[in-house]
């Protein structure tokens, strides 16, 4: 059936009024139209604007948990680290079975353990060294079996068992005689041997003690003192504060020559880690610097150290101030404070930035490691472009591994050949996805952070000397970040920098294979003695190569 169609009027005037309807109905219709439109891209934008706040908000909230319940490990390391303590745990408790068989059965009897199901490792003898004390048993008088008297003596067992004795503390009685001359009747006597503290009655191995239990196994001075008091000894609070200042105030000179050592290098490592600073009421946030100077991963000769400083707060001009002088290769991360160190107009020149590969790593590292531990549960909205770029990321420092060691210019061959193909693919590779990408993804602040500096990045395949990464500062700082929880805050500036002056000391003797124990107390008890001129031959490098300090380490 066909529907009637209405005529059309014969008039000029009805036909135009009629098309103005029309069209007027056709405006209408679009207007509405795009006004849907409109309407519906809104609601889609609020959705995805929705969405990507929520899924930022769920990234920032697995970041924090990584950070408080994560490994801080970002290699293999953390999976070998677990299996060593289920292996702990494994040990311990067949240990325990054993012996609690052993308990219920007797003394005498034997408990059968299948070869295969548990294997010991090889017992080592027990060193050398360590002093012998012989305990002889009472010998057998008669014969077990007959009851003779008549025995000789065949040989003999020996059963070393390992053993510690408490430390052991004691009073050293200087004396000096006095003589009088029978003829100008004038007094002669030895003079006084030099002690630390004027007026103090702590010796250097003491001393040493006292700084290392501080500022290397961050053990606060009033613990000190409780501990010291349980071994029946008092050592006040006031009196190990004044024990420290002195020790700082003699060891000073030490750490001048180490600052000045670091900063002649051709390349220094610089980082900084927050330290809470007590002020008036609170805690204010002051930060304490490290610059490491390590020459050995390109071949070099000279001794590694460590320089520590210490300051209020973040700003740029501390930096300024610890490399006023400087004019070499800062290797460091991103932070703005070094920009005008890098600046051409700087006096004496500018310093040559190395960026740190770890840290851009690291950022592709959390967004990978989040969207794994995601595996079973709400997904998390992280594009698997950073597993890639952690997988390119990594091959780059593969060949860094190989290369370790060598000289400069073996390095830079090596790097030229291998590596700057990898980092042309990389540039590209990330340019190509990141174009893609919204500005306000995670990934692409990851890669935004290396594109813009890119130059920086770069640079280590120009010059041997630069390595791939900042983890030697990073390794500085992993003590002190570790012991904030065991001192809590710096009690004043003075104090934060007396600080920095021992972490100064402590770590470069680490760096140089010394016990720092050792070397603090041999330092204190010879520094006074020793000719100002030579004082360089106190310091860690040169005072493990003399043959008494090696027979003093062992």
């Amino acid at each position: 059936m066909v529907a009637a169609i209405d005529p059309l009027p014969d008039d000029a005037e009805s036909l135009k009024r009629l098309l103005a309807l029309r069209d007027r109905e056709l405006v209408a219709e679009r207007t509405a139209r795009l006004a849907a439109e409109a309407e519906a891209a809104r609601a889609t934008v609020t959705i995805s604007s929705a969405e990507a706040l929520i899924a930022h908000l769920r990234l920032a909230i697995e970041k924090m948990k990584r950070e408080l319940h994560g490994s801080r490990s970002e290699r293999s390391r953390k999976l070998l680290d677990q299996m060593e303590l289920e292996l702990e745990e494994r040990e311990a408790t067949a240990t325990q079975e054993e012996t609690a068989a052993l308990l219920a059965a007797g003394a005498g009897a034997a408990t059968i353990v299948p070869a295969h199901a548990r294997r010991r490792p090889v017992r080592k003898p027990l060193p050398e060294h360590l002093p012998r004390e012989r305990v002889v048993l009472p010998s057998p008088t008669s014969c077990a079996c007959c009851g003779s008297a008549r025995l000789s003596k065949l040989g003999e067992d020996i059963t070393e068992t390992l053993e510690v004795v408490p430390r052991q503390w004691k009073v050293i009685q200087t004396v000096r005689e006095r003589f009088a001359c029978r003829d100008c009747e004038k007094i002669s006597q030895t003079p006084a041997p030099f002690h630390v503290i004027p007026r103090g009655r702590a010796g250097p191995s003491l001393l040493a003690m006292i700084l290392y239990a501080k500022f290397a196994l961050h053990q606060p001075l009033n613990r000190q003192s409780e501990e010291y008091a349980r071994e029946g000894v008092d050592l006040p609070l006031s009196t190990l504060a004044d024990d420290v200042g002195a020790c700082a105030a003699v060891l000073q000179p030490l750490v001048e020559l180490i600052r000045a050592h670091v900063l002649a290098g051709d390349r220094v490592h610089g980082d900084d880690t927050p330290v809470p600073l007590l002020a008036k009421g609170k805690t204010i946030q002051a930060r304490l610097w490290t610059y490491v100077r390590d020459d050995r991963p390109f071949g070099g000769v000279d001794p590694p150290a460590a320089f520590c400083a210490f300051s209020g707060n973040r700003a740029g001009l501390h930096p300024e101030r610890h490399l006023s002088h400087y004019g070499g290769i800062l290797q460091a991360d991103a932070y703005a404070g070094f920009n005008r160190l890098y600046d051409a107009t700087r006096l004496p020149g500018p310093i040559t930035e190395a960026a740190c590969w770890s840290h851009a790593r690291r950022k592709f590292f959390v967004l990978a490691d989040i969207a794994a531990k995601a595996h079973g549960k709400t997904p998390i909205a992280v594009s698997p472009i950073a597993l890639e770029a952690v997988r390119r990321i990594d091959a780059i420092f593969a060949i860094e591994r190989e290369i370790n060691g060598q000289s400069s210019e073996a390095r830079r061959a090596r790097r030229q050949a291998d590596s700057a193909p990898l980092l042309g693919e990389l540039e590209r590779w990330m340019n190509t996805e990141r174009a893609r990408l919204s500005r306000h993804a995670e990934v692409a602040k990851a890669m935004d952070y290396m594109l813009k500096r890119w130059t920086a990045f770069t640079r280590f395949l120009d010059d041997g000397r630069i390595c791939l990464s900042n983890n030697a500062a990073e390794r500085a700082l992993r003590g002190i970040a570790i012991g904030r929880k065991a001192w809590l805050f710096a009690g004043s500036e003075r104090g934060g920098k007396r600080a920095a002056a021992m972490y100064t000391l402590i770590h470069t003797a680490k760096l140089n294979g010394v016990d720092p124990h050792v070397w603090l107390a041999d330092v204190l008890e010879r520094i006074a003695d020793h000719r100002i001129r030579d004082l360089a031959a106190l310091l860690p490098w040169n005072w493990a190569a003399a043959p008494e300090r090696r027979k003093l380490a062992a």
